[in-house]
């Protein structure tokens, strides 16, 4: 049985009711970011109960050295954490003497949280009886600013209810923050100053190891009845890593008094002197106002919903799932600085490391490229060219060389950070992404200009890993590749998974073609790059060789590619005949049994005919997807997107609507019962692409948007935006017809169905 307490509601998500066993969870799902920073939706006062506290700050990180029992030559030498940084939100709040904390009131009543993702603001309030019989309302406003991005607001309310009260607010910064997965129990931030200037107090703190220095930073301004008072903390706590400012304020019945705290983080990655920055950032913030930064919120988030919302009338659940996915996806990245990425779990968690997987490839680029413009995706594929130096360093390290690159399943700066081995030496399919992101950037934008200037070093990186990953096969007369895992890590060390095997060839060829076009067409570029590889003739026959000679199994039996040489050898029962007592089989099996199944994580061999779905028939995939989603657990958060995708294109709408569903609402419904440990980021992205590319059909085939419209029975429309080109083209989808719209100042040519339409520029074209 899946979570079901978060209310329907196409704008904003709510929660209602207290229930201590859900506050880790509600912590992850109304979580908050702006692309810089990000933090859970942890209770500001104290909280006593189970929480899982954290704040993190994008490219900040801590090398956490690698624990194993047994060390193999090429095995990572840290994992990247995702640091938990300096808490900046909380405020302690004593009401005569007693201590407020949920957790030990008489009662809570009218306890309601909401996300309210239209305006990128988060809400809480509930009344509480204390232990001293004081009964209080208590009303919060939290928000992370997308104008000034190292600044979050919140603004605290208390009212109470039964008679006078004296109050207290403490509000404070701490440095003394712990990771929950910490490998070895260490502390990562050591604390270098604490300064206080009246109602201000900053904690400057620096990374053990990396070194990264941040100034977390407060400023508080205390209100009765929506009055400023004009006062100073009573008191001010300071020791190596906090400072709390304490204020008093006498509170007559039903008068309401709030705190209203600026706060948040300048970092070393943007500034020379953090402390300085803090104080200028304040500045600003305060020359802004809180209610001016309120309503700048309100206009920023309208400004990104313009472009990127997706509609549907009929369906309130498929509405709220599919824009929380594209609030988180926002929320974690907008493009503005290209040494960042879009981690697993954003700003809310911990699980998984690193800043970047090959998620952002396979999933994550279609989404920016068509709701932001084509830079944004650039930046993306320059984040892997900038990190090129080090997939080569990658690769060395695992004995390849003559600048093979093997670009890292995990990251922060290029450098590989995992640290499971099956994953870190096996699963090298990532590489074949990492190519088909330029070849999607260039046929989706038509921008070819990336190639010669950037992306070719990075395919002839691919293409000699590829080359000498290879083993040529006396027995099979063919090249194989041996002791690898698929996208479905139920597998480990198998020989010839055919999504990797027909990757590699794939992307030799791409190579070729692109060395070839860039000989002839961009002659400077061409030279400089050979100059710089060292290239040759012989070289590149030799690549071509691999690919035309690539062993991909099939099984004549059954029709279909098979996942991996030894797949049928396993005993194929399928999961609808698993008692649903064992799943999720991740949480309830020993590794070896599932190793030892027949059951897909996630789409393997059908991501291949994702991937290149114009290179088989329909009915080619139809026979593929018959064969193995019956054996797939979705397990993974990115399984249900593929599949959306290709049921829609098999017709089979009632199945793909329900992969929607479970993509869509993979967090909000807690489908894999683990979303307290943070948001499943990227694979939102995919649920995206269940709409646009599943049940809209959107393709790009030689330079024209094609389309094959569906819609669902359980809905009555939809509508979604696309930048194609600087082209802004709106569809619309009903039970009856699909309507296009253009901005612009150009006609588009459209193929629909298989036949060319023509939408001029403001105008409604109905087919």
């Amino acid at each position: 049985m899946n979570q079901d307490y978060i209310q329907p509601n196409d704008w904003s998500i709510i929660e209602e009711g207290f229930d201590p066993e859900r506050v880790k969870s509600s912590e992850s799902l109304f979580s908050i970011g702006n692309g810089a920073m990000g933090q859970r939706a942890n209770f500001e006062e104290h909280y006593s109960a189970k929480t899982f506290q954290g704040s993190y700050i994008a490219g900040v990180y801590y090398p956490d050295k690698t624990k194993v029992g047994w060390w193999k030559n090429g095995y990572p030498e840290y994992f990247a954490k995702v640091l938990n940084a300096p808490n900046w939100i909380g405020i302690d709040i004593e009401i005569n003497g007693e201590q407020l904390d949920l957790a030990k009131c008489k009662s809570v009543k009218n306890f309601k949280r909401e996300l309210n993702m239209k305006e990128g603001i988060y809400y809480r309030s509930f009344d509480a009886v204390l232990q001293n019989n004081i009964e209080i309302a208590v009303r919060v406003t939290r928000f992370l600013s997308l104008d000034l991005d190292e600044v979050g607001a919140i603004n605290f309310e208390i009212t109470p209810k039964t008679s006078n009260i004296q109050l207290k607010f403490s509000p404070y910064v701490d440095a003394g923050v712990h990771n929950e997965d910490a490998n070895w129990e260490e502390k990562f931030w050591e604390p270098i100053d604490v300064k206080h200037f009246g109602n201000q107090g900053f904690v400057t703190a620096r990374t053990f190891k990396t070194h990264f220095v941040a100034t977390t930073f407060m400023s508080n301004s205390l209100y009765i009845n929506n009055e400023q008072q004009n006062i100073e903390p009573e008191k001010a706590e300071i020791n190596t890593d906090k400072i709390a400012l304490t204020y008093s304020a006498f509170v007559a019945l039903n008068q309401t008094a709030s705190i209203q705290k600026f706060g948040g983080y300048t970092v070393s990655l943007n500034h020379d002197d953090t402390q300085i920055a803090a104080e200028q950032v304040l500045e600003k913030a305060h020359a802004i106002t809180y209610s001016t930064l309120l309503q700048n919120q309100k206009d920023a988030w309208a400004k990104i919903w313009e472009m990127s919302d997706i509609t549907i009338e009929g369906d309130t659940k498929a509405q709220q799932g599919i824009r929380f996915n594209i609030f988180q996806l926002n929320q974690t990245y907008l493009g503005k600085d290209s040494r960042l990425n879009i981690g697993p779990k954003g700003f809310t968690g911990e699980k998984y490391g690193g800043s970047t997987y090959w998620d952002t490839e396979a999933y994550c680029i279609p989404f920016y490229m068509a709701t932001k413009d084509q830079q944004v995706a650039r930046n993306l594929l320059a984040y892997r060219y900038n990190q090129l130096d080090k997939a080569i360093e990658n690769a060395q390290k695992l004995g390849f060389k003559n600048g093979a690159a093997l670009y890292p399943m995990v990251t922060m700066n290029g450098e590989e950070c995992h640290n499971e081995w099956e994953i870190t030496f096996e699963e090298i399919h990532r590489n074949g992404a990492i190519a088909f992101a330029i070849f999607n950037y260039h046929r989706y934008t038509g921008d070819y200009s990336y190639i010669p200037e950037k992306g070719l070093e990075v395919l002839i990186g691919i293409a000699r890993f590829w080359h000498q990953r290879a083993t040529y096969s006396t027995y099979r007369n063919q090249y194989v590749i041996l002791g690898v895992t698929g996208p479905n890590e139920y597998e480990n060390n198998v020989n010839n998974n055919f999504y990797t095997n027909y990757l590699a060839k794939w992307c030799i060829d791409y190579a070729i073609e692109q060395i070839n076009k860039v000989k002839q067409e961009f002659t400077p570029d061409y030279t400089r790059i050979m100059n710089k590889v060292q290239l040759d003739a012989t070289e590149i026959a030799q690549w071509k060789d691999v690919s035309s000679n690539m062993y991909l199994p099939y099984s004549e039996q059954h029709g279909v590619y098979l996942q991996q040489d030894g797949f049928l050898d396993k005993e194929l029962i399928t999961v609808a005949q698993l008692d649903k007592s064992q799943r999720p089989i991740n949480q309830k099996w020993s590794w070896d049994r599932i190793l030892r199944s027949p059951y897909i994580k996630q789409a393997d061999t059908l991501q291949g005919f994702y991937f290149f779905e114009d290179h088989f028939t329909k009915e080619q995939l139809e026979k593929h997807f018959d064969f193995y989603e019956p054996f797939t657990v979705h397990e993974s958060s990115l399984s249900p997107c593929v599949h959306s995708i290709q049921a829609a294109v098999l017709g089979r709408m009632e199945q793909a609507y329900t992969f929607y569903l479970r993509t869509s609402r993979l967090d909000l419904d807690d489908y894999n019962k683990e979303v307290e440990e943070g948001l499943h980021i990227t694979s939102m992205a995919g649920t995206w692409m269940s709409i646009v590319e599943g049940f809209g059909g959107m393709r790009v085939k030689n330079n024209t948007l094609h389309f094959e419209p569906k819609i669902p029975k359980q809905w009555q429309a939809y509508s979604f935006k696309i930048n194609f080109r600087n082209q802004i083209l709106k569809i619309s989808v009903n039970q009856n017809e699909t309507l296009f719209s253009l901005e612009g100042t150009k006609d588009i040519v459209v193929m629909v169905h298989g036949k060319e339409v023509k939408v001029e520029p403001n105008s409604l074209v109905t087919v």
